[in-house]
């Protein structure tokens, strides 16, 4: 049964860092690519970074590169993402994502809020 759970969210003040969890059972982190997402109030879910199986490179939506990193955890199958330098507009609910065997899971996700 695949089920991911994230943890790390919470307040933050603008500029300031954050890292969240994704923890992954039922599949191997390592053997899929893993996302995270986001989505504010009133927006739709957006893809933020994502890292690949083979090399584990990784991708970054414009509005967070250089300020996000994608990591992964093979021994833990955990998935993270650091988040630096955190803004107004950071503010979302943030959820870890799979595409498992032709099916997308979502963990419950964890709330980022940026503000002063």
């Amino acid at each position: 049964q695949v089920q991911l759970v994230e943890s790390g969210g919470g307040l933050v003040q603008p500029g300031g860092s954050l890292r969240l969890s994704c923890a992954a059972s039922g599949f191997t982190v390592s053997s899929y690519r893993m996302n995270w997402y986001r989505q504010a109030p009133g927006k739709e879910r957006e893809l933020v970074a994502a890292i690949t199986t083979v090399g584990g490179t990784t991708t970054y939506a414009d509005s967070v590169k250089g300020r996000f990193t994608i990591s992964r955890d093979n021994a833990n199958n955990t998935v993270y993402l650091q988040m630096n330098s955190l803004k107004l507009e950071d503010t979302a609910v943030y959820y870890c994502n799979v595409r498992w065997r032709l099916s997308n899971y979502w963990g419950q996700g964890t709330q980022v809020t940026v503000s002063s």
